[in-house]
């Protein structure tokens, strides 16, 4: 599993405080969708994005490759370059610091492999962000180059599912969730948007819809240990506390990382 989703889940709050940060939409009632238009608490300036929260460290040696890399990247824009300090600043959950530098060669590069990258790795940026502006400037940086690729490639759906969940923090929430309809109505068990139109009836506590989201992603998906851990997290807060209780026992089977299983026995703990 990416390190990214472990800290998703292994921290758990962090997960919700973001959720917290998106417009309130019913995104699966019939008719048109309600946004409430949630203000995400964050301020300009605030520490409080998490991955700079957790941030890691590299070694001394690593932190010299880094420094050298970016002289060298600054001279002369290189993609070897620009994907190797991407890869350091991703060690250090800098995701924003990545996607830029590998933006410094893409914006002039017809590669579309190296156009994906650099918008999947904004697109990491924009999930941990809660900054307003931070989220409007990531998710814009997300579209321009992951549209690129789907634009040659429209069967992609892992992409679009992606750009959809940038216009849901937009002031356009309602693209963002017909999108994801979309990618459903052309194949019901698209992994990526099953997953992501759970967590947006999660954020608009839409609990039951929840379940449903997730039943259906670990039916088709059953190694997804997000969907797994946040099936939980909906009977849990749906108040089935017997589903959700198998439910987590079920996900401890499935990891050994500390983190995970501290934040699944917390909500043990409340059953």
């Amino acid at each position: 599993m990416k390190k990214k989703q472990l800290i998703l889940i292994g921290i758990g709050i962090l997960a919700i405080i973001g959720l917290a940060s998106l417009p309130k939409i019913v995104v699966d009632n019939d008719g048109q969708a309600d946004v409430s238009g949630a203000e995400p608490s964050a301020s300009a300036g605030q520490s409080n994005d998490p991955a700079a929260m957790h941030e890691a460290e590299l070694s001394p040696e690593k932190e010299a490759e880094l420094t050298a890399l970016k002289i060298s990247l600054d001279s002369e824009p290189n993609a070897d370059a620009a994907r190797s300090l991407a890869s350091l600043y991703r060690e250090k959950s800098k995701y924003d610091s990545a996607a830029y530098y590998l933006s410094k060669v893409a914006a002039t590069s017809e590669d579309l492999s190296l156009a994906e990258e650099t918008g999947n790795t904004y697109y990491e940026a924009f999930t941990f962000a809660l900054d307003p502006e931070k989220v409007a400037y990531l998710a814009e940086q997300t579209r321009d180059y992951l549209n690129k690729v789907l634009e040659n490639d429209p069967s992609r759906t892992d992409l679009k599912s992606k750009i959809a969940m940038t216009y849901v923090s937009s002031s356009n929430p309602m693209q963002g969730i017909t999108m994801l309809r979309e990618i459903l109505e052309q194949d019901p068990q698209d992994e990526e948007a099953l997953f992501n139109m759970g967590i947006l009836s999660m954020q608009s506590g839409q609990y039951k819809r929840a379940t449903e989201r997730f039943e259906e992603l670990i039916k088709y998906h059953p190694e997804n240990l997000q969907g797994q851990f946040y099936l939980g997290v909906s009977y849990f807060e749906a108040n089935q506390k017997n589903k959700a209780k198998a439910q987590f026992e079920k996900t401890q089977e499935m990891t050994q990382d500390t983190m995970i299983l501290e934040t699944i026995q917390s909500y043990l703990d409340r059953l």
